[in-house]
């Protein structure tokens, strides 16, 4: 098993994880208010857990993979302006730039 893969493979479980998460997480709840967001907890949750499908199934489909990615990019670069508007501090931002990072590592070694 390549990196590439294991990248794959890594974030299609955290994002899986994640929109699990955000349907029955009461800290989830509270963090998804905090960001202002609790109105659209269940819809980001369920772009989250998508897009971890989406990758995981990218896995056998480049094209999945792809669209799966830039969603993935997109979600986190809007996780990071939400981070930066509330003034959270840098070590809440990190996550979200990592997976920045790596959704362009994934379309970029896509495409």
């Amino acid at each position: 098993m390549g990196v590439d893969n294991i990248i794959i493979i890594f974030v299609a479980i955290s994002f899986i994880t994640y929109g699990i998460n955000s349907f029955v997480s009461n800290k989830m709840v509270l963090e998804f208010k905090r960001w202002g967001l609790e109105k659209r907890r269940k819809e980001i949750g369920g772009f989250q857990l998508a897009c971890g499908m989406g990758i995981l199934i990218g896995l056998w489909s480049n094209y999945t993979l792809i669209v799966s990615s830039i969603i993935l990019i997109i979600m986190m670069l809007i996780a990071i302006y939400v981070r930066v508007k509330i003034k959270d501090n840098i070590s809440d931002i990190i996550p979200a730039i990592a997976y920045l990072i790596l959704g362009i590592i994934i379309l970029q070694n896509t495409i």
